[in-house]
Formats: C-alpha cells, sequence, structure tokens
C-alpha cells in the first residue's frame, strides 16, 4: 500500500468521468517526464524565438542590401549617362578644334602642315594592279583571317572593359568623371579663347579684304596694259605705270574696294583724276576723266560710281587710266581684279 501511495506521490493523474454509470478513466504521468517535456518544450519555444529573430534580423538586411543595390544601379546608369555625356562633349571640342584649325589655315595665319582630310585627299579611278605586284607601297598586306582576329580581339576587349566598368566601384567612377570634366572645362577655355582671336582676326581681315581692289573699275576693253610699251605720243619705247581701259565716253567707273577719297584734282596729263585711299597702303588712280562724282574726303564702297569716263588731258580718245599703288610703288592693275 504505501509502495502505491509513493509511486502515485511522483506522478501526476488525469482522471476523466465519462457519466455515473462508467468507470472513469485515469492517466499516469511521471513527474521526470514532465519536467522533461516542459524543458524540451521550452528549448523548442527558444529555439523558434531564435529562428524568428534571426530571420527579421537576416530581412532588414536583404531590404537594405535591395536597396543599396538599387541605390548603386541608379548610380551606375547616371555615371554611364554622364559618360556619354562627356565623350560627346569630347566629340565636338575635338570638331571645334578641326574647324579652328581649318579657318587657321584659311586666314593664313597656321603654316603649319594640316591633318586629316586636309592633308590626305586622294582621288582618280581605280585600275587593276600589274601583273606580278599583289602589294601596294605603304600598305602592309593582309594575311588570311587576320580581320577575323581583328574582330575577335576588338570583342574581347569590349568584353573586358564591359566587366572592368562592372567591377569599378561607384567614388573611382565619380573620380574619373569629375577629371574628365575638368579636362573638358580647360578644354573648352582654349577652343574659346582660339575662337576669340579668330574672330578678331577674321574681322580684320574682312576688313583688309573690303578694302583690297578685286573688280574692274569700268566694263570696257584693254587698249593699253601695264608695263614697258611705245608711248603713242612719241613712238619711243616707254613704261606704262597703268592700266588703260577703252570705254564708251560718260561710262561708270566704279570704285573697286572700300575707301576713303584723297584727291579730286585736273592734271596736265591725267586731265581730271580721282585718288582714293584703300588703307593698308593701297591707292588707286584714275585719270581722263570727264567728270569726277565724289569729293575728297567721301567715304565709298565697292561698285559705287566715283566718276564718268572722258578723254580729258593727255589723251588719244575715250578711255580710263587706271593705277594700283602699293606703298608708293605702281603695281599691275590685273593683279586686282578677280571677276
Amino acid at each position: 500500500m504505501s509502495q502505491q501511495t509513493a509511486e502515485t506521490s511522483d506522478a501526476y493523474t488525469i482522471v476523466v468521468f465519462r457519466g455515473s454509470t462508467s468507470k472513469p478513466l485515469r492517466f499516469s504521468f511521471p513527474r521526470k517526464f514532465l519536467r522533461k517535456l516542459l524543458i524540451l518544450a521550452a528549448i523548442l519555444i527558444v529555439a523558434d524565438l531564435l529562428v524568428v529573430s534571426h530571420y527579421v534580423i537576416r530581412t532588414g538586411e536583404v531590404w537594405q542590401l535591395s536597396a543599396f543595390r538599387a541605390e548603386a544601379m541608379g548610380a551606375r546608369e547616371q555615371t554611364a549617362a554622364f559618360s556619354a555625356a562627356i565623350d560627346d562633349l569630347k566629340k565636338r571640342l575635338s570638331v571645334m578644334g578641326e574647324v579652328n584649325q581649318r579657318l587657321r589655315v584659311m586666314l593664313g595665319i597656321d603654316n603649319t602642315k594640316p591633318t586629316g582630310d586636309l592633308a590626305n585627299g586622294r582621288g582618280g579611278d581605280d585600275g587593276p594592279l600589274p601583273d606580278g605586284k599583289e602589294n601596294v607601297p605603304g600598305v602592309s598586306p593582309v594575311m588570311p583571317g587576320m580581320e577575323q582576329r581583328q574582330q575577335i580581339s576588338e570583342m574581347r576587349d569590349s568584353q573586358q572593359g564591359e566587366a572592368d566598368f562592372t567591377t569599378e566601384s561607384i567614388e573611382e567612377i565619380a573620380q574619373q568623371v569629375r577629371e574628365s570634366i575638368d579636362a573638358l572645362v580647360r578644354e573648352a577655355a582654349q577652343q574659346e579663347e582660339a575662337l576669340q582671336n579668330l574672330t578678331q582676326i577674321a574681322e580684320q581681315r574682312s576688313t583688309q579684304w573690303a578694302s583690297t581692289p578685286s573688280i574692274w573699275p569700268v566694263r570696257g576693253w584693254v587698249t593699253s596694259a601695264f608695263g614697258p610699251r611705245v608711248s603713242p605720243f612719241t613712238e619711243k619705247p616707254a613704261w606704262h605705270d597703268g592700266l588703260d581701259i577703252g570705254a564708251s565716253p560718260n561710262a561708270p567707273v566704279q570704285a573697286p574696294a572700300l575707301g576713303r577719297v584723297v584727291t579730286v584734282a585736273f592734271d596736265s596729263k591725267m586731265g581730271n583724276m580721282v585718288k582714293l585711299d584703300h588703307g593698308y597702303g593701297i591707292e588707286t588712280v584714275y585719270g581722263h576723266l570727264a567728270k569726277p562724282l565724289v569729293k575728297e574726303g567721301q567715304r565709298v564702297k565697292r561698285g559705287d560710281v566715283v566718276a564718268l569716263v572722258g578723254s580729258t588731258g593727255l589723251s588719244t580718245g575715250p578711255h580710263l587710266h587706271y593705277m594700283v599703288k602699293k606703298n608708293g610703288q605702281a603695281l599691275d592693275p590685273t593683279k586686282f581684279i578677280l571677276d
């Protein structure tokens, strides 16, 4: 009896009553078993809590990583866009540099040998090579498969460049962008300064071109050229310091360039005459005029009528005696006629 009581005290008993007529059900659980079961349950609960907390922490890290990855991708896309824009600016600055060089060559202020298309103009009809000659001097022969190997090499370089781009850090790319921008700013400043200098030179040259005689002063025919001739008055060899242009009486005489009237006078040999100062040491003289149509100090431009053709002074008939002087020396007027 005492042994049964001891066993009962070491266990927990659960009694289930099923009614007044049925015998109750008894379930006995040893204390040690329940204690072990509770310990196991506590361990499982703690393990579940650890798993859940770890999951929550990892989920937060994953979200942070995803956000950082999205931010990094956005920054990389922006950097790629900046790089493309910088490359475009480089190309435009390169074109500006080529235009700058062309203008310098055209304006005659740069004697250096031009590069690119300016120095490599070629053309003509191509024909077959002579027998026995397969190679063109200065051009290396193309071996079979060389073009394909070159394409493969270019593809490999391109793939390697893409791999490098994906492995570079954003800080390094940003530093490269900043350096490229600084270089572009410096190059743009240089190009701007060069273009300003070219603008000033072009304006000066434009004024000089506008002041340089370049058209026939009167429409007619040449009756006596510049240089040695037989004088129509003495019939002896003489030097003719101008160009005689035959024309109908009262034909309009035009100014060949921009200038200022410095002399309107009568000369015993030249008759009625007009002298224009075009600047840059260039003067033009018009003789044997029927009537001057300008006054001293008047400004004229190319094409303005300054006088009418006549036969005043020492003359054999209606014509214009046209002279061009540079720094006081008479030059052949035909060298200053472009039309």
